[in-house]
């Protein structure tokens, strides 16, 4: 299949969420993200790039940690995991992975985000 004259652009990066509120208050008031906007989604922009919080429609089940993940740079791993479990956020241990060090967490919805520091 030719993809000539396929141009596509950056849309946004979303997660479907059961609790707007509760899901924006994590992202928002846990994790520090800047709200942009809300009516039917909640945006936020991370460092340019457009994360959207979505309803989950009725009937749909959330894939918990499914194969996406919303990964966030850290310049220092270690104070980022000390940081959320302060905030009453579980993290993974930290982990050593070609290129860098690496945590999971999840939101309110079972969503996996990870942290990640490079080397």
């Amino acid at each position: 299949m030719s993809t000539q004259g396929l141009k596509l652009t950056f849309d946004a990066v979303y997660y479907h969420v059961n609790d707007m509120e509760q899901s924006i208050a994590f992202y928002r008031d846990i994790l520090g993200l800047h709200l942009t906007s809300r009516d039917y989604v909640a945006r936020f922009d991370i460092d340019g790039v457009l994360f959207e919080l979505v309803p989950n429609p009725a009937g749909n089940a959330l894939p918990g940690n499914g194969n996406a993940r919303l990964s966030l740079g850290v310049t220092d791993i270690r104070e980022a995991t000390r940081e959320l479990e302060s905030r009453s956020v579980a993290t993974s241990p930290i982990k050593s992975e070609p290129g860098g060090l690496l945590s999971y967490f999840k939101d309110p919805d079972g969503n996996e985000l990870c942290l990640w520091q490079s080397a």
